[in-house]
Parts: structure tokens; sequence; C-alpha cells
């Protein structure tokens, strides 16, 4: 069975056993977290929600908070004497996908 969650403003398509990096979560390593937004059902019968689907959720398991790798931010304009240089590291959650429940 797989299942279509929105979390974090993008929508992901999840089976049991799947990993994800997701945008940060609040949850500690080793916490249970529940996602309510499903979208889809996929599976011997599909389901669509209007937007959501009706009592459907899919369980997770966090396994642990980090920082992606680092990006760099560099802004330049010629003949004018201007470089700016700015570092990113984007955090990030990594959930391990345990249960889809209709």
């Amino acid at each position: 069975m797989t299942a279509i969650i929105e979390t974090g403003g993008k929508q992901y398509r999840v089976s049991e056993g799947d990993t994800l990096f997701i945008e940060k979560l609040p949850n500690d390593a080793q916490e249970t977290v529940t996602f309510d937004k499903v979208l889809a059902i996929l599976g011997d019968t599909t389901t669509f929600g209007a937007p959501l689907v009706a009592g459907a959720s899919v369980t997770g398991t966090v396994e642990k908070q980090g920082r992606g790798k680092k990006i760099i931010v560099y802004k330049m304009r010629p003949k004018k004497g201007y470089r700016r240089k700015q570092g990113h590291r984007q955090p990030y959650t990594r959930v391990r996908i345990d249960k889809i429940s209709v």
C-alpha cells in the first residue's frame, strides 16, 4: 500500500518501510510522528481525497535530526566592488514510515 502525504509544504509518495528526508519537525529522535494530511491511498483500491482522505493517517518514527550539505550563496556586481559570500545548511528530519492507516 502506498500513500501520498503532505508535510512542510511538499508532497511525498510513501510506502511502509520507506525513509524520508523532510523539513524539520519539532520531534526528538525515536519519537513517533503522525501525518494526518493524506491526499491519496494507492493500493488494491485507490482512494483520492477532496482534498484529504477522511480518517486516513500515516505513522512514522523520527530517526534523526540533521542538517544538509552546505551550499554557498555568492552575490557579485561586476565593476562595483560588491561581493557577498554566505553559506547555508538546511535542517531536516529523517523519518521511517511504519504504518499506513485507512
